[in-house]
């Protein structure tokens, strides 16, 4: 797909492979930028509120880089932000911005894995990871990924998440050996990469889309994506 016109630019603010590959799939050019938290000091009992709380935590850090590189260089805008992996305050992040300019968009994103009622991050440990797939094998999870928008120019957010639901085939015991070496189930939420060519021949049923397993579901992006840049 050719990169969309569109009157914004954007920044990807993750280290998601996933998340660029999709963002890149609807149509964006897009440069790239980190969102350093630690998302283990943030907790909630409920999965959706927790996605909310970290993609907001996340579009607090970068915003706070985004002022301070402002104030160095006030000439040099970025115009969208995406941050991976709901806000009552309205932050501006250019004081002398121009009323004409493209607005800048800021979005931010996590996901975690609920399997059984618990919530599932990234795992701590190859063992972890591990006994997160095991557990999967002839049953079920789901994923929530949340997606949170600032335009900067005009103080707008809005946050939503999208929900999908896995069901899976029984998983031989040498796959997930060979995940677990392979390294790359440790650095996603729940171990859980539906994707892989590894795991994708024993997805039985998706309820959702993939897009939004990966960690951007694409209706819901493009969505507020929209809504920000009119508001």
């Amino acid at each position: 797909m050719e990169p969309a016109e569109s009157p914004f630019r954007i920044i990807l603010g993750s280290s998601s492979i996933a998340r660029r590959k999709i963002l890149a799939e609807m149509g964006y050019e897009f440069a790239l930028m980190s969102a350093d938290i630690d998302e283990k000091s943030i907790r909630t009992e409920k999965p959706e509120e927790l996605v909310m709380a970290l993609a907001k935590a996340k579009a607090d850090a970068i915003v706070s880089k985004l002022q301070t590189s402002d104030d160095q260089k006030k000439d040099v805008i970025p115009s969208i932000l995406i941050a991976s992996d709901t806000a009552e305050g309205k932050p501006k992040l250019h004081s002398g911005e121009d009323k004409d300019a493209e607005p800048t968009l800021l979005i931010t994103c996590d996901q975690v894995v609920v399997y059984d009622g618990t919530i599932r991050e990234k795992p701590s440990s190859e063992e972890e990871a591990r006994q997160f797939i095991k557990d999967y094998s002839g049953k079920h999870a789901a994923t929530l990924s949340s997606v949170f928008v600032t335009n900067l120019k005009t103080g707008f957010t809005k946050v939503d998440c999208d929900k999908a639901e896995i069901y899976f085939h029984d998983i031989p015991d040498d796959v997930v050996e060979k995940l677990i070496e392979e390294g790359l189930v440790l650095r996603v939420a729940g171990a859980l990469i539906i994707e892989h060519p590894l795991v994708a021949p024993y997805v039985k049923n998706l309820i959702g889309t993939s897009d939004s397993v990966m960690g951007l579901p694409k209706a819901l992006t493009e969505k507020l994506l929209k809504e920000a840049v009119n508001s």
